[in-house]
């Protein structure tokens, strides 16, 4: 219905969202063959490995229910306590294969698509009790794999029961002619054989079934080019909305740049079109950092801000351009730099030193040097 409507063929391998969402929702490949054979042949092994007890305790359970005396079988009291005595019985003996069942049972699905819990298949669904949808289901392609597969898997065990039962006839026979008790377990073997190797002649349907699964999983998850798009657009967000978030961030971002101007030791403009903001500490020891920069209407609140807090503000327009272009905000300053805004924070404090009466006016500073691979002339 999709390649109807779009035109498109799905050609696209399904993307990561597209095969969590399936998961969430149940739609990963599981083979019921991969499951039988499983638990089969644990079942099997474990009747073979446990299979002598199991007839053992069995025989003694119907030893003992079968030699009640008259006083037990009228009295009801007796009777419950048997009866719990006698469940208990058969629940031990059965309790190594239950066990080893319900392991092979939670082992063959995990085997093929991992654990999986998902409460979405549990809800309802009212499209399958469509009569015209069933009738279609009955005759689709994958029912059709589903009737080969049952055909196949019928012919296949019936074969191998026939060569299992040939080759077993004598030890049939021979039970006929062997004490009870022996004659029992050696059923019990005989049984367990014939399930062992019919299990492993299941092993040939679950070959060709599971990658059929994960052929058809991958096929019902494959998208289109437009498809592909549409959910980039859904996980990026649209070019609207990614623009309003990246101003946004803008906006935050200039916020904190304004708060921390406070904190700045010097502000050096262009004059007008570019104005940055250092701070430098000296007990730490590194190069000092860039606090805030901008152009224009920015630059001219970074320069208001420093008036307001009364920050040194100096004009230099290549070494502001230099720091501007070369330095991202809360970043240490290129070493280049060093010398020239080193002269630049003697100069600040000489005249923080004159106007608190302690020194001589300082002298203008003169050309700064600045390399000229960090010189911008724009």
């Amino acid at each position: 219905m999709a390649e109807s409507e779009s035109g498109q063929d799905k050609t696209e391998d399904p993307t990561d969202k597209r095969r969590n969402d399936a998961r969430e929702k149940g739609e990963i490949a599981r083979s019921k063959e991969l499951n039988t054979v499983a638990i089969m042949l644990a079942g099997s092994g474990a009747l073979l490995a446990f299979g002598g007890g199991l007839a053992e305790a069995m025989m003694e359970l119907m030893r003992v229910n079968f030699t009640l005396s008259r006083e037990v079988i009228v009295d009801e009291r007796y009777m419950t306590a048997f009866l719990l005595a006698a469940g208990k019985m058969a629940l031990l003996a059965v309790q190594p294969v239950l066990l080893i069942l319900l392991l092979a049972a939670l082992v063959g699905p995990i085997a093929l698509g991992g654990w999986l819990f998902a409460t979405g298949t549990l809800a309802p669904k009212f499209s399958r009790m469509n009569p015209l949808a069933g009738i279609k289901r009955m005759f689709s392609m994958h029912s059709l794999v589903e009737l080969l597969k049952a055909l196949a898997k019928f012919f296949l065990i019936l074969l191998v029961a026939l060569v299992v039962l040939s080759n077993d006839r004598d030890d049939l026979l021979a039970i006929a002619h062997e004490p009870l008790e022996r004659a029992i377990i050696h059923s019990v073997q005989v049984v367990g054989w014939s399930a062992l190797w019919m299990a492993t002649g299941l092993l040939l349907i679950a070959a060709v079934d599971v990658p059929i699964q994960l052929w058809q999983s991958k096929q019902k998850l494959m998208m289109t080019k437009q498809e592909v798009r549409d959910e980039y657009k859904d996980t990026e967000g649209k070019p609207e909305v990614k623009q309003r978030v990246r101003q946004l961030q803008r906006e935050i971002s200039q916020r904190r740049m304004m708060a921390a101007i406070p904190e700045a030791d010097v502000i050096i403009t262009n004059p007008t079109h570019y104005a940055v903001a250092l701070k430098y500490d000296a007990d730490k020891g590194k190069a000092p950092l860039l606090l805030a920069k901008g152009t224009d209407f920015i630059a001219l609140k970074i320069r208001e801000i420093a008036n307001e807090h009364k920050i040194q503000v100096l004009e230099s327009p290549a070494l502001a351009r230099s720091i501007y272009y070369s330095t991202e905000l809360e970043e240490e300053i290129p070493q280049g730099l060093y010398l020239a805004v080193a002269q630049v924070l003697a100069y600040v404090y000489q005249i923080r030193q004159y106007r608190a009466g302690k020194g001589k006016p300082p002298e203008p500073l003169k050309d700064l040097p600045i390399p000229p691979d960090l010189r911008r002339d724009n």
